[in-house]
């Protein structure tokens, strides 16, 4: 699975240039992530527009790799009806920072 990495500012962005996140590219995902993020100390956006199908195995991929950033969020951005489905229902929602899209990921934020 190809994942392509920027930086923008303190983000590192990161995108999916795969239409699934599953069990044939989980190991193969973790190991681009991790190796992108091992020297950023930043936030970690994963670009996931391209994403039409998350199944159990890409969601422990999803949460394996927010482990691979402790003490940060692993914000999603661009997530599509079938992902935030099954992040809603497995009470995923709650534990990623899940933005509408790229753009909005990196809009400035309140310091307060």
């Amino acid at each position: 699975m190809r994942v392509d990495h920027e930086i923008e500012g303190d983000v590192i962005v990161l995108t999916v240039n795969a239409p699934r996140i599953d069990a044939a590219g989980a190991v193969g995902f973790k190991d681009a992530v991790r190796a992108a993020t091992a020297d950023h100390p930043g936030r970690v956006v994963l670009d996931v527009t391209q994403v039409e199908f998350l199944d159990s195995s890409g969601l422990g991929a999803l949460v394996g790799v927010m482990k691979l950033i402790p003490g940060r969020k692993l914000e999603l951005a661009g997530a599509g009806p079938i992902m935030r489905k099954v992040l809603a229902l497995t009470k995923m929602d709650k534990v990623f920072v899940l933005h509408v899209d790229r753009h909005a990921a990196l809009e400035p934020r309140d310091a307060a």
